[in-house]
């Protein structure tokens, strides 16, 4: 299975947006599964309902700061390089997500709900939502990027 289908069905499983992109790729970042879920738990929905940052676009982001993110406060060179690659990967994002990487600018009008109950996961949900191929569009990324830094 690839990662971007494995993302997509942990989305459909009932996982948050940014817990199905960061758990796809445990076989790469090595993170255990509890871990993986706990760290991108609150991202979901724009980090936590907020309707922020798009979730799968902050699971993205995590799953390269664990792979390529600079450990050294003093590297300024390395931390500029990261965050070249993490607005590249925002970039690409946007283009194939509508031109946004805000979760309510997404979702259109279910952006405007920030209510902290998750909605439910029912058929219609997902017809409404992008949120299944935004997490497979955040996995595609990543697994280009992965391509392109072997």
């Amino acid at each position: 299975m690839t990662h971007p289908e494995r993302a997509r069905e942990l989305f459909l499983q009932g996982y948050n947006c940014s817990q199905a992109v960061v758990l796809a790729f445990c076989d790469v970042t090595g993170l255990d599964e509890q871990t993986a879920l706990r760290l991108s738990s609150s991202f979901g929905g724009g980090m936590g309902r907020l309707r922020e940052v798009c979730g799968t676009a902050s699971g993205m982001f995590l799953v390269a700061g664990c792979l390529w993110g600079p450990t050294d406060p003093a590297d300024r060179a390395a931390k500029a390089e990261h965050y070249a690659l993490i607005q590249e990967m925002a970039r690409r994002f946007r283009e194939r997500s509508g031109g946004s990487i805000v979760c309510r600018e997404l979702l259109g009008a279910a952006g405007r709900d920030h209510a902290p109950v998750p909605t439910e996961r029912t058929p219609e949900f997902y017809r409404k939502r992008p949120c299944v191929q935004l997490v497979s569009n955040a996995a595609e990324i990543l697994d280009e990027i992965l391509a392109e830094k072997r």
